[in-house]
């Protein structure tokens, strides 16, 4: 009860959502990305999520967690590296080859690497692009537009297909300078800001080049969370690693669990009254950073984006 009064989590409006076919991208068991997908799966519907490592394996998980809900929709589990265009485009094939349609695509993976900022230098992705923006933004903007679509093959005016994007309130460490090669000095929290607030203009632009084709855009803060994604930031730091696993019941007691981080991303996928083409943060339209409100930055950031997917090469998915 204490703990509730402090962090006043809202939670989303359960429906049912039978039929309708979602992904969820970065779904590994204690993620954010996985308590979203046990909750769509349980409301019935039919969710495929991704993964870098043993998709199987994440499908049999999630298809336990649901085990005892009746009325739940199937789940299929499959490999996704957002850093591989050969990744992405495996599973955009994949995906076109096995489904009929799409109407909701969570785009919730995402990395944070150095959380100790030790980073001098960026690290860089194989196609030579720093790791967090490869990833996070060039990364979830192939797969969204590879996915469009479907996307715009299922959704209508009435009943509109949505993309949920999860960024962060860190997306407000990024600057627009930031977005087009002005990154010195290197700092990796804001190369991740960087990165979230591309999405963020992002979600602007998708919203407004194809509402009225039936598509909602949507971006979202879940919360400060407790997830296992600190594990990966504090790798092989010793000591520090160490104090983290002893303190880690009361980080945990003051942060929001992957379940109730997952209600923004729930709210913004699922309820008929959230809007498109807004920042979400706890259910609720929030503020987001004042940079991502240049419309013009969104627009040129879209036509870079979009040069840089069409150079992709067509044989990328057999490599």
């Amino acid at each position: 009860m204490i703990r509730r009064c402090l962090l006043r989590p809202r939670h989303a409006r359960p429906c049912r959502l039978d039929g309708r076919r979602i992904i969820v991208t970065g779904a590994a068991p204690g993620s954010i990305g996985f308590e979203t997908a046990r909750h769509l799966a349980a409301w019935g519907a039919d969710v495929v999520v991704t993964t870098r490592r043993e998709p199987q394996r994440l499908a049999e998980s999630l298809r336990a967690a649901v085990a005892g809900t009746t009325d739940h929709g199937s789940i299929d589990a499959q490999a996704l590296d957002l850093a591989d265009a050969g990744s992405v485009e495996r599973f955009a094939a994949w995906h076109a080859d096995t489904r009929d349609g799409l109407d909701v695509l969570v785009n919730n993976a995402g990395i944070h690497l150095d959380l100790l900022s030790q980073w001098k230098q960026p690290q860089l992705s194989a196609d030579g692009h720093e790791i967090h923006w490869r990833t996070n933004y060039l990364g979830t903007m192939h797969l969204t537009q590879r996915l469009l679509p479907a996307l715009l093959r299922s959704g209508n005016p009435q009943r509109p297909s949505r993309i949920v994007n999860v960024v962060s309130q860190l997306h407000a460490r990024g600057r627009n300078a930031g977005l087009f090669g002005d990154t010195s000095p290197y700092n990796s929290w804001v190369a991740y800001g960087n990165s979230k607030l591309a999405l963020v203009h992002a979600s602007r632009e998708l919203q407004q080049r194809y509402r009225a084709q039936g598509l909602q855009a949507y971006c979202l803060h879940p919360g400060a969370v407790f997830t296992n994604i600190a594990d990966r930031g504090l790798e092989n730091t010793g000591a520090i690693e160490t104090v983290r696993k002893v303190f880690a019941p009361i980080e945990a007691f003051f942060l929001l669990t992957p379940a109730e981080g997952a209600q923004t991303t729930l709210h913004c996928a699922t309820d008929a009254h959230a809007m498109g083409g807004h920042y979400y943060r706890n259910c609720a339209i929030a503020a987001p950073s004042a940079d991502s409100a240049d419309t013009a930055v969104s627009s040129r950031l879209w036509d870079q984006t979009r040069a840089w997917i069409d150079a992709l090469a067509p044989t990328s998915a057999m490599s």
